[in-house]
Parts: C-alpha cells; sequence; structure tokens
C-alpha cells in the first residue's frame, strides 16, 4: 500500500517548458545582476555551478553550500554585495516568469486524491533552486502551499543530492521515515523521476503531450495527469 506520493512540479503538475523557460530565466537573472557581474560571465558561471551542484556526492553538504562555494569565487563581487539583490530578485522579478509557464487543470485534483487516501504528499522536483522559486510555481501550478500540508517541498537549501541520483530519493524516503516500497515517485521524466525505481520505490509516468507511449515502459503504471487524479481517486493507491 501506498503510504507516500511524490510529485515532480514542472511538467507534471505545471506545463513548464525547460527550452523556454531557463533561457528566459537566465536572462532575467543576469540582467538583473548585471550592475554588480557581467550577464555572460554570470551565466556561464551559472550553468558551470549547476553542474558541480548536481554532481556532489558528500551528504554533509547541502546543494546551497555546494553551489555558492563553487559560484562565489568565481565573481568578480563579495557575497555581502550579490546576495541582497539576488533576493530581491526573487521576490520582485521571478514571478514575471509565469508567462512562460500553463497550470495544469487537473493538477489539483491529483494532489487532493493523494491527500485524501491519506497519503504524506511531497513536492519531488530537482533542488536546483531556492524554495522560493519552487513555491511560486506551485502557486502558478494552482497548488501551493499555504493551501495543501505538504510534508516536504523539496529545494537546494535542505537537500545534498539532485535527479537523477538516487541519494536524491533515498534522502526523500528517509526524511519520510518510510520504506522505499510505500512511496510513489509520480512524474513525466523516465530519465529523471522514473529511475526511482532502482532504489526501490514504486513509479507512475505521466504521459501528457506523447503522440504514443513505447511498448515497454520502465515504470509501475502511467497515464496522464487527469488519469493518474482518476486512478487515485478510485483507489489506485491503496491497491498499487
Amino acid at each position: 500500500m501506498i503510504r507516500a506520493v511524490l510529485f515532480d512540479l514542472d511538467n507534471t503538475l505545471l506545463t513548464n517548458p525547460t527550452e523556454t523557460f531557463v533561457p528566459a530565466y537566465l536572462w532575467a537573472l543576469s540582467t538583473y545582476l548585471a550592475p554588480l557581474v557581467p550577464p555572460e560571465q554570470l551565466v556561464a558561471e551559472l550553468l558551470r555551478c549547476v553542474r558541480v551542484m548536481l554532481a556532489n556526492t558528500d551528504p554533509t553538504r547541502t546543494l546551497k553550500e555546494v553551489f555558492w562555494a563553487a559560484l562565489l569565487p568565481a565573481l568578480p563581487v563579495s557575497e555581502a554585495e550579490l546576495m541582497p539583490l539576488v533576493d530581491r530578485f526573487y521576490a520582485e522579478a521571478y514571478g514575471r516568469l509565469r508567462v512562460y509557464t500553463r497550470p495544469r487543470p487537473d493538477a489539483p485534483r491529483a494532489v487532493r486524491a493523494a491527500f485524501r487516501a491519506g497519503c504524506d504528499v511531497v513536492i519531488a522536483t530537482n533542488p536546483l533552486y531556492p524554495a522560493t522559486a519552487i513555491l511560486q510555481r506551485l502557486a502558478w501550478a494552482g497548488v501551493p502551499a499555504e493551501e495543501y500540508p505538504y510534508a516536504l517541498v523539496t529545494s537546494y537549501e535542505i537537500m545534498h543530492a539532485g535527479k537523477p541520483r538516487p541519494e536524491y530519493f533515498c534522502e526523500i524516503v528517509d526524511r519520510l521515515r518510510r520504506r522505499p516500497e510505500e512511496c510513489l515517485m509520480v512524474g513525466d521524466d523516465l530519465a529523471q523521476d522514473m529511475v526511482a525505481r532502482a532504489v526501490g520505490l514504486r513509479t507512475y509516468w505521466i504521459t501528457d503531450g506523447l503522440a504514443a507511449v513505447p511498448a515497454q515502459v520502465e515504470a509501475d503504471a502511467w497515464g496522464t495527469l487527469a488519469e493518474f487524479a482518476d486512478w487515485a481517486e478510485a483507489g489506485g493507491l491503496e491497491q498499487l
């Protein structure tokens, strides 16, 4: 029986194409910080430091610690000068990126179904961003943390590994104090989300936007987000 449901966020609960959102985000952030750091330099260093962050294997260091330890020495500005402007960007400018996303009408129903089944509900997004960015995207998706008592929202402040590393999924399971087989990972990305099977989690692949589903799928179940919501409302979480 499933006791915890882990929802991916981007392109699972919220339509958010990486190929449009990430360039827009990098442009917005680098432009906002341009008084302190040349935009071209900042973008190059951000991309490098994300790779460093995702390669982290030290379980004692959060991804935030790894990211800033790699980034700050490469910039021509002090932490004391930079961080207030970064915080202001997320408070004032990040919300403008909402136009690159689109809510999925079935997201609230899917999340509510997991709660009604008595499950712990986790937002298991790749923790590349600070919590404020993830919480804003949850609001854009129509499932804000103010209205839904999530057991955990993964962000770079608290996580020590990212997708698709097995340690990411293990850390969530440990935080929930559940067994892997009691947890269901729900996501759209076979390479980033369904790999949770490797450490014993059950998996549900979200297929919205696909013309056809492959004959062989490395997932326990699959369907659109609407089909997941129907399945969960009909007692699927108790039966898996």
